[in-house]
């Protein structure tokens, strides 16, 4: 069996004295789409700057490719093939379209080959070739999102994490870039740690997932049996079906921890 391309194991991330993260390990397989459910507040966000070295766990370990990354500067894990499309996008508002897209190509000298990335950034998204002159603080919040994942895809990374890339977004917009997600693993080798509280969405398109309350992993599964789980319909999904058996359940469970 193949060893996981991302491996965190039991990692504490403070802010200041607060512990944000407690004792997380989890495993992410290469060509997959694994996602971590979570209430805001549970750690998620903190989770993926962890690993792409924005914060540095105080305890634990982070192995990508079998190599640990704990510790080292942001730019090196991005060298290694990590990109990072942070929660609320953070395009630079003053830099044309196709000048954030090229950022993500910073780090990159094989000029022909990023002219044909770009290529492929304006197959998924063809209104960012229409708005690449456009200043992409001027452009719409999908049209944002858009410049944040294809910016990420100009790294040519063999793993991206993304947070909440529906935050804010209509409906249709939504349908639209998850299904783009669908599809990177397949036709551009990337695997995709997907953080998102639209848990169903999110469900549809993973291979596998986890669940995060207060810091801690309560719950792990396929896609498929995480949606179908009493307690993850009860509290993730909206169903009501569950009852009262299910959160009696979930709470035993969380006391276990």
């Amino acid at each position: 069996m193949a060893a996981p391309l991302l491996k965190v194991s039991n990692i504490e991330t403070y802010y200041g004295p607060v512990m944000a993260i407690r004792g997380v390990s989890f495993a992410v397989d290469e060509g997959s789409i694994c996602t971590i459910l979570g209430a805001n507040g549970a750690g998620k966000t903190t989770i993926l700057k962890t690993i792409s070295g924005a914060i540095d766990p105080r305890v634990g370990t982070v192995e990508f490719a079998g190599a640990k990354v704990e510790g080292l500067d942001t730019w090196a894990i991005a060298a290694r093939g990590v990109s990072h499309v942070p929660e609320g996008r953070e395009v630079f508002p003053r830099l044309s379209a196709r000048d954030n897209l090229m950022m993500g190509a910073y780090l990159r000298r094989d000029r022909d080959a990023i002219a044909r990335d770009l290529d492929i950034v304006f197959g998924y998204f063809p209104r960012l070739r229409e708005r690449a002159g456009q200043n992409a603080g001027d452009l719409s919040g999908g049209e944002q999102q858009m410049v944040a994942i294809g910016r990420a895809l100009m790294a040519r990374p063999r793993l991206m994490l993304l947070d909440e890339p529906s935050l804010g977004l209509a409906p249709l917009l939504v349908k639209e870039i998850f299904n783009i997600i669908r599809r990177l693993p397949e036709e551009q080798g990337v695997t995709i740690l997907l953080i998102e509280q639209n848990a169903n969405m999110a469900l549809e398109v993973a291979h596998f997932g986890y669940v995060l309350e207060n810091g801690r992993i309560v719950l792990e599964g396929t896609g498929t049996a995480l949606r179908d789980n009493p307690d993850v319909k009860e509290f993730y999904l909206g169903h009501r079906d569950a009852g009262v058996r299910g959160q009696r359940r979930w709470k035993r469970k969380k006391r276990w921890r």
